[in-house]
């Protein structure tokens, strides 16, 4: 693989971090890279990559708008591409449901396998990733929501700054991204 694309939404800032978690992976492994916020930078053409990765966080148990438009609009083309999907989600964060492997099940199933059958794609690697919580940058009724859970984030995870915890395993993403290239 010579060349891929990443393109990704987001909402929180998670999906774009884990892009360039991705991108500099492949970069590190020879593989020109080009990243794209599906909501700023409007994509003209997929011809040239031999990878499209498309990425989004999960809000509310939806992707970024931006990131399903882009599936969308190059639905037809994507179907002869490599194509790998990822997500940004708190049901993968292990530790936030301990004892109930189900939740993270469902999750994956719901957010990549039924959203790859929804566009008709055969992904060639399917990203299930944590996420990270901004108490700072939540909106209001979101903090609120999240404040109970905030313990079990504390107790589990390092908080990378005050009152930002991130469930990503790093690692994970960087072997996950090696396995695209290899």
């Amino acid at each position: 693989m010579k060349s891929a694309l990443i393109v990704y939404g987001t909402r929180t800032g998670t999906a774009a971090a884990t892009a360039q978690e991705i991108a500099e992976e492949f970069q590190r492994l020879g593989v020109e890279v080009k990243v794209a916020d599906a909501k700023k930078e409007k994509v003209e053409s997929i011809d040239q990559y031999d990878l499209v990765v498309v990425g989004s966080g999960i809000q509310m148990g939806k992707w970024t708008g931006e990131a399903d438009s882009f599936l969308k609009r190059f639905r037809k083309e994507l179907k002869e591409k490599s194509v790998a999907l990822y997500v940004n989600c708190g049901s993968a964060a292990e530790a936030m449901n301990v004892g109930k492997p189900e939740v993270a099940a469902n999750a994956r199933e719901k957010y990549l396998e039924e959203k790859a059958a929804r566009h008709g794609l055969t992904p060639v690697a399917l990203g299930f990733f944590g996420a990270i919580y901004d108490f700072n940058r939540m909106p209001w009724i979101m903090r609120k929501g999240m404040e109970h859970e905030r313990p079990k984030l504390a107790a589990a995870y390092r908080e990378t700054a005050p009152g930002v915890y991130d469930t990503r395993d790093l690692e994970g993403i960087k072997a996950w991204a090696r396995g695209l290239v290899g």
